[in-house]
């Protein structure tokens, strides 16, 4: 969900004395769209501190009003996407060891799902705040026999699919898909992307680098040229639309740590709601202002691109 007409979803909440000190994007009879935002270096290093009057949000190419700047660490909704197709095969121990390093990153109130794909999607964990359980399960999937083809755009909308039939709360969703990047077309990204801004989720990849992976991609486009993901192309384009980017890491012991810490220091930035088709999908710009450009000028800012306006 991009934005809501918050009402049903935090009535009951805005009833107690608690809850009424929240910011003013959560007051009923408020319609925003919610923008999840990261601003990091050149060198990769992320830029905090900033407030709403660092951003600049256009909407359809029009400036809006940024109305709340959240920057508190909100509990996180994480689904850990793992291929084990047969060109994952040489992954399940760095694998363990990777997920061991990254689940030490999450806190508690954290949860997360796990689900494994090839050319089927598997749930193989639902949400749970047991992040011991979790790593059990992670280590459970190392034992595996990694096989079968890569449907990878299948198995991001079957992980954002997940997120939509769950009841929305204030945390923030991520899908992080561990993969080689290696696979076969099924559907297409536009389908993936609106379903993942539908969810109001990001998509953050970790690739990795095996032995062997340049000589499979070629064996792969000789034999399906038209079906084959094209490495650092299919996976990114999708990732970059709903505001995150992809990592390639021969040793993901670092890099998906980093990944956990990165999506906890996100910015959530609000606007109203424009007027337009119910129904209709809408573009967002999110950019610098010029102080803040001025302070951070290699800086780049990392923001979904779009969301589905909501049928009234």
């Amino acid at each position: 969900m991009r934005h809501s007409a918050l009402p049903l979803l935090f009535a009951a909440a805005m009833s107690t004395p608690a809850r009424a000190q929240e910011p003013p994007v959560f007051e009923a009879r408020v319609s925003q769209v919610h923008v999840d935002a990261e601003v990091l270096t050149e060198a990769g290093q992320v830029v905090t501190g900033l407030t709403m009057d660092d951003f600049r949000v256009f909407d359809e190419g029009s400036q809006q009003r940024i109305v709340a700047c959240r920057t508190d660490e909100e509990p996180l909704d994480v689904i850990l996407l793992i291929d084990t197709s047969g060109s994952m095969r040489l992954a399940p121990q760095k694998l363990g060891a990777a997920a061991h390093q990254a689940l030490a990153e999450l806190k508690r109130g954290d949860r997360v799902a796990v689900m494994r794909f090839d050319t089927a999607t598997t749930l193989v964990s639902p949400f749970t705040e047991d992040l011991d359980a979790t790593e059990q399960t992670i280590l459970g999937l190392t034992r595996f026999r990694f096989r079968g083809g890569t449907y990878i755009h299948q198995a991001i909308d079957d992980a954002a699919q997940y997120l939509l039939k769950e009841r929305r709360t204030r945390r923030r969703r991520a899908i992080v898909i561990v993969t080689d990047n290696v696979g076969s077309r099924t559907i297409s990204e536009k389908r993936v992307v609106r379903d993942l801004w539908e969810a109001d989720a990001v998509l953050s990849g970790l690739i990795f680098s095996q032995p062997g992976y340049e000589v499979r991609r070629a064996i792969v486009a000789v034999l399906a040229p038209y079906a084959l993901i094209r490495a650092g192309h299919g996976m990114n384009h999708i990732a970059e639309e709903t505001g995150r980017d992809t990592i390639r890491a021969d040793e993901p012991g670092t890099a998906f740590p980093a990944i956990m810490h990165r999506l906890r220091t996100r910015y959530n930035l609000y606007y109203p709601t424009p007027e337009g088709e119910p129904g209709s999908c809408r573009s967002i710009r999110v950019e610098l202002g010029p102080e803040a450009r001025r302070l951070h000028p290699d800086a780049r800012v990392y923001a979904r691109r779009g969301y589905r306006l909501e049928p009234q």
